[in-house]
């Protein structure tokens, strides 16, 4: 079941345009990043301040049915607000890769698993590599699985 509560689209434009579509469509437009055929997930959280949805493309880093949502904003100083929701409300994450959602859990990645899942993401989406160059702060990763039932 996809995250329940009041949905807050992003302010940025882009992002409630591809959201939009994604879903609309159940995965089969708006799949990839824009201007490049790279594939994306939509991604929901629960807001840590406001209680509500958020939902975020992010770029798809599969591996045996579990999800890395990369926390990179481009090599930005600071990290992407559902970080914090992440860090916040794990348990409150719905993955969508298609077009059914599923709930997931999720946990930050650190040692031997977080350079594993790492070099997953920049085999991926090579960017990431120089987004981590550009900036001081280690990007953070989360690897999200299916929730037990």
């Amino acid at each position: 079941m996809p995250l329940e509560g009041e949905y807050e689209p992003s302010p940025q434009k882009w992002v409630r345009d591809q959201v939009e579509l994604y879903e609309r469509t159940g995965g089969r437009e708006g799949n990839t990043l824009p201007g490049r055929e790279l594939p994306v997930v939509i991604f929901s959280t629960r807001g840590a301040k406001t209680g509500k949805v958020r939902k975020q493309p992010l770029m798809r880093v599969e591996h045996d049915g579990a999800y890395l949502m990369v926390g990179s904003q481009g090599g930005a100083p600071t990290d992407p607000a559902w970080v914090a929701n992440l860090r916040a409300a794990p348990d409150q994450v719905t993955v969508q890769d298609g077009p059914e959602p599923w709930d997931g859990v999720a946990r930050e990645l650190e040692g031997a698993e977080r350079e594993e899942w790492w070099d997953r993401a920049v085999a991926a989406f090579p960017d990431y590599a120089d987004y981590q160059r550009k900036t001081e702060r280690r990007i953070p990763i989360f690897l999200v699985e299916r929730r037990p039932a």
